[in-house]
């Protein structure tokens, strides 16, 4: 009998484990990893720390910037990735715009206001419906606070020195899923429709009624196209 394959989680920024528990749950019959997003302040550091820590073969399953982590694993170590799902992701690097907005998160959290970041954030996170969800805001502001400030600040500069991706996304040549929340407030149609183009044979899959959390958000249905999608 064929062991089951394992899956590598990698996580989004101020995310944790616990925004995949329903994921791990559904897929508690395979071998699973959460790749450490908290100790590098570089991509490439992101990237070969979740490639030392992963069995020989994998799945990937990455969500944000975990996306920019998978993108330069398919990069470094593509044999090793069997099948590849990229959930809210985009791949160009950041506009000036977004890393002048970056800045300004370095200069609140080292002023010690880390907490009004995390509030700031809320709002583009969830579905507008789900902005008076206690259970789901604490779940996502404790992720925030198990993150911790100097984690934040080492995320952030690994966000806006990550290069451009879409050079590369041709050449990746493993099954490819993509997954988007119709409501997601940071990524657009627009960056899913750029990676599907440039990936050969990669499929996107939109979750209706979700923002940009999608796995914790809208789970059953997350957790139904990885089912579909990880035994094909």
């Amino acid at each position: 009998m064929t062991a089951p394959m394992p899956v590598v989680f990698a996580s989004g920024q101020l995310l944790t484990p616990a925004a995949w528990a329903p994921q791990a749950r559904a897929l508690a019959d395979r071998p699973l990893v959460f790749a450490d997003n908290r100790s590098d302040e570089t991509i490439a550091g992101m990237a070969e720390r979740l490639i030392t820590a992963a069995p020989a073969r994998f799945d990937l399953v990455a969500h944000a910037m975990g996306g920019f982590v998978a993108f330069e694993v398919m990069r470094r170590a593509p044999q090793r990735v069997r099948r590849l799902v990229l959930l809210a992701t985009l791949a160009p690097a950041d506009s000036p715009a977004q890393t002048a907005r970056r800045e300004g998160y370095l200069r609140l959290v080292e002023a010690g206001r880390f907490a009004e970041v995390v509030e700031e954030r809320l709002p583009i996170l969830l579905h507008p419906d789900r902005r008076a969800n206690e259970a789901l805001i604490g779940t996502v502001r404790a992720m925030a606070a198990e993150t911790g400030a100097e984690a934040f600040l080492r995320q952030q500069r690994a966000i806006m020195s990550r290069p451009d991706a879409r050079p590369g996304l041709s050449a990746i040549a493993r099954p490819t899923l993509l997954v988007m929340g119709r409501q997601d407030g940071i990524v657009t149609q627009a960056h899913q429709d750029e990676i599907l183009a440039a990936i050969p044979g990669a499929r996107l899959e939109v979750v209706e009624d979700c923002g940009h959390l999608s796995t914790l958000e809208r789970p059953q249905a997350v957790n139904a196209l990885l089912a579909g999608f990880l035994a094909a």
